[in-house]
């Protein structure tokens, strides 16, 4: 009797070219409307399309960019500002400038004196909040000058008003574990860091956010919680909020966060987007 399965061995059956020589409509082209990965994109003889080829490149030049393009603080605290949030604290890490920044990520995951100084100043005139906010540029500029101001926005309408929080504090050449010294030296309970991600060929605006409870120098990553690739083409800024939110008060609940901590929280990781008309 013919085997109902095949052999997972066996390659399946190549479709036999049409008389006239097209072969016919790829059948993965569907998928996609489905996802930016780089699928179907087509052959010319033993070559990609043109057209792929170019997409590369320009997908590839806008990733580099991404991670060299400066963070305009001015413009993003102004934004912060016309959001009703308290004036925020521009700070600088130990790294002098993108260069530095990107040879040695130990300087960026520590502040600078002046900024551990302007820190200490906040702390003396005002009480330690309960969620210490840091945002700072990271592999991408781009990705924050975007989506912060809204992200932090919808940040704080899903706390709900039940936690104290800190003014934004805005980090240049941030690497994520700056803001544990952040939120050490504001004495918060808990960190949490919006930063821009390292970009990828379909994602060069892409933003996570790492969640530490009580925050200090030498955290591991073990120690946070990370909700990734926060963008519109990614997991929408409001959702992330939610799951932020709700790690934000099971952590505090706890006294954990990072692998003690399980996102249980049962948000979705993408919103669902309606289907192309005529999709099947």
């Amino acid at each position: 009797m013919k085997p109902l399965v095949p052999d997972a061995a066996t390659p399946p059956p190549t479709p036999a070219p049409r008389s006239d020589g097209d072969p016919g409509p790829d059948p993965w082209a569907h998928l996609r409307q489905h996802t930016p990965a780089r699928i179907a994109l087509g052959r010319v003889g033993v070559s990609l399309p043109t057209r792929e080829v170019l997409g590369f490149s320009l997908a590839h030049a806008q990733a580099r960019d991404a991670i060299h393009l400066p963070l305009d603080l001015a413009t993003l605290a102004d934004q912060l500002l016309a959001d009703g949030w308290p004036a925020p604290l521009s700070l600088h890490s130990r790294a002098h400038d993108r260069h530095e920044y990107l040879l040695r990520p130990d300087l960026g995951r520590r502040l600078d004196d002046a900024s551990v100084a302007a820190l200490q100043t906040w702390r003396t005139q005002n009480a330690a909040p309960d969620l210490a906010l840091v945002v700072g540029d990271g592999l991408s500029a781009l990705g924050i000058q975007r989506h912060a101001a809204l992200l932090l926005a919808a940040i704080r309408a899903a706390l709900g008003g039940r936690l104290t929080l800190s003014p934004p504090v805005l980090v240049s050449q941030a690497r994520v574990a700056v803001a544990d010294e952040v939120g050490e030296q504001l004495g918060a309970r808990m960190v949490a860091m919006v930063v821009g991600e390292r970009p990828g060929l379909s994602s060069p605006d892409s933003v996570g956010i790492y969640l530490t409870q009580a925050p200090r120098v030498g955290r591991n990553d073990a120690e946070r919680n990370c909700i990734s690739n926060v963008r519109p083409a990614g997991q929408d800024p409001l959702t992330a909020a939610r799951r932020l939110a709700w790690l934000v008060h099971e952590g505090l609940r706890l006294g954990v966060t990072g692998v003690g901590l399980k996102d249980h929280s049962g948000l979705p990781m993408v919103a669902h987007a309606p289907a192309a008309p005529g999709a099947g």
